[in-house]
């Protein structure tokens, strides 16, 4: 199982709908569950956030590293090997504090590019399909 929890409020129609088709998709352990905080309440509940090791923890956040979506598949493949939960972070508008992103597992970048949290939550969604599709060897992703 793989949590979201993400910054901002929770969005309707398109991403909503479109997230929907991708996770409709996933089977264990590729399952998404999302927890959605405004942005003062995410930022209280990663102060408190154990970051003790069970969780492989990533951070969405433009100053992070940019990998291919085969290296992202690996990852999350290696956490569930581990016998890890994945936790995935979306910030609001003004992102986390270097302290989430310091005590993160892995800080991931989309891109040099800034993208509002309601875009990152799709491509979140699709790369973890992706992900799901790269490990079980269907032609999804090509290269």
């Amino acid at each position: 199982m793989i949590k979201i929890i993400a910054g901002g409020k929770k969005n309707a129609g398109w991403v909503l709908e479109a997230c929907a088709e991708y996770e409709k998709r996933l089977r264990k352990p590729y399952e998404i569950s999302w927890e959605f905080f405004e942005e003062e309440k995410l930022a209280h509940k990663l102060a408190d956030w154990p970051f003790d090791g069970r969780d492989f923890v990533i951070c969405c956040d433009e100053r992070g590293e940019n990998i291919s979506s085969p290296e992202f598949s690996q990852r999350l493949n290696s956490a569930f090997v581990d016998g890890k939960n994945v936790v995935i972070l979306i910030g609001g508008a003004y992102g986390f504090d270097e302290n989430v992103r310091k005590n993160s597992n892995f800080v991931w970048s989309f891109s040099k590019l800034v993208f509002p949290h309601a875009i990152a939550r799709l491509v979140v969604t699709e790369q973890i399909y992706r992900a799901a599709q790269i490990q079980a060897g269907t032609p999804y992703h090509h290269e």
